[in-house]
């Protein structure tokens, strides 16, 4: 837990940049727009937009930031030193800087020798110059300048004191950070902590011997910062490797997308910082808002967010073993490491065949339904839980099937509807390279028996076409349910076509989400048991708040 006290922790945000690098990630302007201003709320101090002129689209979103700017944080806009044998002042890329409006710059350099020499193709000489003409311009311009050091531990072991040059040119061109860079990812958390250790003591010693002025008396040391990639698992170690050793600064990304394996993760980087090393970081009200924040970008990025994320993923504070349940229904810490409230997430109970009772009866409380441990019908359900995992359901991932499990074993299961039988029907058109499904359902609602057929590009499209036109007549709020995802896993795979199969359904209706399941040798059937839960359960819900409203008034 953070105080008053605690030493100030500066999180740089470049997910934007670096992020979007991430093989098979793409954003609009209106995503990175949406992600920047999400990441403003959350407490980011600085925010890296991208390279105005590398893109249009990096050019169109610092300008669309000039009209409307972020409410707290810095924006950032990112560019390299000028080119060999040139000068700064006529450097076309500066200019683009210059008009993407923003207050700070990052400026990356290079570190290594190899890089300058194999890479840039020009002298250790003409890449300091590069170094010292870009940051003395850019501040002649009213910029201030954070200098990312590119590759900077490969280029400390390979020649520490022409990488230490490289730093002591930025400094006296004018940087306010010095950002120490492990662009390969390969350095370990111990190097880091000995190279970041020596960097602060050198660059010390050698601004001390400086002689002091009359009108800027004696210069002191750049604030240092890290970045890490996490080609070796050790992003994170690293980050907080180097803040133990004196690191101000802590560059990331959300759910650490970046190039290759990716970036150090904001969304550990930050509790761990902050709720056990002692830093202030955020507020404590931002803190909260991390799993939602990690959620809403993996979102907007179009990618699935990992379930298994430390302190945000959906899995981080799940319980499925039944020792392990009893226990945390007992006392939390016995398995959680810090209370999943801090960052916004939330204590699951995961029910499947390694069940015991205990995971039934917290998993019951969590939707309201209380159990008698003492009674048949919790063991009842228990068992039933073990019998239809054994035949290929599962449950952990499809609570709401859980629920109307639960439901009917109590006898308690409402019946909205119930399908008599249904017929599907497909076209396949070669020439067209196109397929056509019609579905028939025969529904009783209510005592009366309805037929309705409609069609779909596939034949779980139209089966769920069908049910809804069946049933929206009577149940309107059907039409506010969509099918979100549609998951099918082969359970036995060597019985070739007669395998049987496990239909993963998640639904929708705008505020929630809910995943069912069914199981079958015919992959419709599973898909019809599947959609028809999910219709049903929707009903559920809307039936509860409904209830819980009318309670109220």
């Amino acid at each position: 837990m953070t105080t008053n006290s605690s030493p100030q922790l500066w999180l740089y945000d470049t997910t934007l940049r670096d992020g979007t690098q991430r093989e098979g990630l793409s954003v609009s302007i209106e995503d990175k727009l949406r992600i920047a201003r999400r990441l403003d709320q959350l407490g980011i101090p600085f925010i890296e937009g991208g390279w105005p002129g590398a893109n249009p689209k990096d050019v169109q979103f610092f300008w669309q930031l000039q009209e409307d700017p972020l409410k707290q944080a810095e924006i950032v806009a990112f560019c390299s030193t000028r080119r060999p044998n040139s000068t700064a002042a006529t450097e076309p890329m500066l200019q683009d800087i210059l008009a993407a409006g923003t207050r700070w710059v990052t400026i990356f350099g290079k570190s290594w020798d190899l890089h300058v020499t194999t890479g840039l193709k020009t002298t250790l000489e003409e890449n300091l110059a590069m170094i010292r003409d870009t940051i003395e311009y850019l501040r002649s311009q009213g910029r201030r300048i954070i200098y990312d050091a590119e590759h900077w531990f490969d280029g400390y072991k390979h020649n520490r004191d022409y990488a230490l040059e490289t730093l002591e040119a930025a400094i006296a061109s004018g940087t306010e950070w010095l950002v120490l860079c492990d662009t390969n990812g390969g350095t370990l958390p111990h190097e880091i902590s000995q190279i970041v250790q020596d960097v602060i003591s050198h660059l010390s010693l050698v601004i001390s011997q400086e002689p002091m002025t009359k009108d800027k008396g004696q210069r002191t040391i750049p604030q240092i910062g890290i970045h890490t990639h996490n080609d070796s698992e050790m992003a994170v170690a690293n980050a907080i490797a180097a803040v133990m050793a004196g690191a101000k600064m802590v560059q990331g990304t959300i759910n650490g997308y970046g190039e290759r394996c990716g970036n150090a993760n904001l969304c550990s980087l930050i509790p761990n910082l902050q709720l056990k090393a002692g830093y202030s970081c955020i507020t404590e009200d931002q803190l909260t808002q991390l799993t939602e924040a990690s959620r809403f970008v993996s979102e907007v990025v179009n990618l699935a967010p990992d379930e298994h994320a430390p302190f945000v993923g959906r899995s981080a504070f799940a319980h499925k073993g039944g020792i392990h349940v009893s226990a945390v229904e007992r006392n939390p810490l016995t398995y959680e490491h810090i209370q999943p409230e801090q960052v916004g997430n939330r204590r699951r109970i995961v029910i499947s065949e390694q069940s015991g009772l205990s995971n039934v009866l917290a998993k019951a409380r969590s939707f309201g339904i209380e159990l008698d441990q003492q009674k048949a019908e919790a063991r009842e359900i228990l068992q039933r839980l073990k019998d239809l995992e054994s035949e290929g359901f599962q449950f952990e991932a499809a609570e709401a099937s859980f629920v109307l499990l639960m439901h009917e074993a109590l006898g308690g299961r409402q019946k909205f509807f119930e399908v008599k039988g249904f017929q599907v029907h497909c076209d396949l058109i070669e020439e067209k390279e196109t397929s056509n499904a019609l579905a028939t359902v025969k529904v009783a609602v209510e005592g009366k028996n309805i037929l309705e057929a409609a069609e779909g590009n596939g034949p779980v499209a139209a089966l769920d076409a069908a049910l809804r036109k069946a049933l929206v007549n009577f149940y309107p709020q059907i039409a506010t349910f969509d099918l979100t995802d549609y998951k099918v896993r082969i359970l036995n795979g060597h019985t070739g076509t007669a395998a049987k199969t496990r239909v993963l359904v998640e639904s929708g209706n705008g505020r929630q989400r809910w995943t069912t399941v069914g199981v079958s040798n015919n992959i419709l059937v599973a898909s019809y048991q599947a959609v028809v839960e999910g219709l049903e359960y929707g009903l559920l819900l809307h039936s509860q708040a409904e209830a819980a409203l009318k309670a109220s008034s």
